[in-house]
């Protein structure tokens, strides 16, 4: 399963209460207070990972509870702090943070009669009252987007620990009963959004040989039928060279007409390519399903622009796929008389011009 957005609720860790004790030993008359403070909660932290591909995990697993820190305890001894949940995420995560809900038995309070978006937002829950993160105007506030290796942002922080009584002695309070109890640890509801980081994306129509071509080239194993929409989720593959450099390849499915408003799940699809540096344009120059190869590399640079202008100034090369019917030539032709631009000729089904494609596509990449 492919995961690429998901929905998380996240809990920091209480802090524990401080504690109400008095030091009783044999001689020791009126020993005096020596409740231990509470221990801090625990915070939830997500850092970024290489070996992570996608967001599965959290799929089975979308609610994040840290742990809460111990209760203080008499002779001064202080509650132990929770561990932090430390959950790993692909590089080219983007986490958004989604209007604060309050967990069940809460009531959310507000200064004053109305909520304002941005303010400070105040949690009750069983009878204690503490200030929670502000609320965003809506889901696209990014909180943080993590593309380096071991990257990582603290999501919600634990409370801190309740003090014991033994820190309010003073020399005319000799014998405190008072004590803190632990701060709530912080709340939120976050949407995590992957965005595949990649040095080459393979763009082009449902049935133009990308996921053919991505196994040539690589050693990924997609799965390759002769209908569209065979490729349903992303997929990722190295190409390796005699020098030991790679290059890493993302064959995104199939765009259609509509895409930029999210026809077909255009979103879905396009923002995978948003951080590629080389962009791979693969038309099906034979016209296999009655398509026009003009006609379609026309509508795919419509689509990108129409949904990031900043995608036409990326590299890109445009590759001629299946050349080994008889069709291609032809079409090739016109297609070059149209557009005076560098056309690699290959045929991904019987493996040819894939070499002059991989020095080329390092070529691109590097400059």
């Amino acid at each position: 399963m492919f995961v690429d957005c998901q929905k998380i609720h996240v809990k920091a860790g209480d802090g524990g209460h401080g504690c109400v004790s008095f030091r009783r030993e044999k001689f020791i008359e009126k020993g005096g207070p020596d409740g231990g403070n509470g221990g801090h909660g625990g915070d939830v932290i997500l850092v970024a990972d290489k070996n992570a591909n996608n967001l599965v995990d959290l799929y089975y697993k979308p609610r994040l509870l840290a742990e809460r820190g111990g209760h203080g305890e008499g002779k001064r001894k202080q509650g132990k702090s929770g561990r932090s949940l430390i959950v790993k995420v692909p590089c080219g995560t983007v986490i958004r943070r989604l209007e604060f809900t309050p967990l069940a038995g809460c009531k959310l309070m507000v200064k004053g009669e109305a909520h304002i978006p941005g303010t400070d937002v105040e949690l009750e829950r069983r009878g204690r009252t503490i200030k929670v993160m502000p609320t965003p105007t809506a889901a696209t506030d990014i909180v943080a987007d993590l593309v380096e290796e071991g990257q990582q942002v603290v999501l919600c922080r634990g409370g801190r620990g309740g003090r014991g009584n033994c820190t309010y002695t003073s020399s005319t309070h000799q014998a405190p009963r008072e004590f803190e109890q632990g701060e709530l640890g912080e709340v939120g509801e976050f949407e995590l959004t992957l965005k595949i980081i990649a040095d080459v994306g393979l763009v082009g129509y449902p049935n133009a040989g990308k996921s053919t071509l991505l196994s040539r080239l690589t050693a990924a194993h997609p799965k390759i039928a002769p209908y569209p929409f065979t490729t349903l989720t992303p997929q990722i593959g190295v190409t390796y060279f005699e020098d030991f450099g790679k290059l890493t390849l993302a064959d995104i499915p199939g765009l259609i007409e509509g895409a930029h408003d999210n026809v077909g799940l255009g979103h879905d699809f396009l923002r995978h390519i948003e951080r590629c540096r080389l962009l791979l344009l693969l038309l099906d120059m034979a016209g296999v399903d009655n398509r026009d190869p003009i006609e379609d590399y026309r509508q795919l640079l419509k689509e990108l622009e129409l949904y990031d202008p900043a995608m036409l100034k990326k590299p890109r090369l445009i590759v001629a796929n299946k050349m080994d019917l008889p069709e291609a030539a032809a079409n090739l032709r016109r297609f070059k008389r149209r557009f005076r631009r560098k056309v690699v000729e290959i045929s991904a089904l019987e493996s040819s011009g894939l070499e002059e494609l991989k020095q080329t596509l390092r070529i691109l990449r590097v400059g």
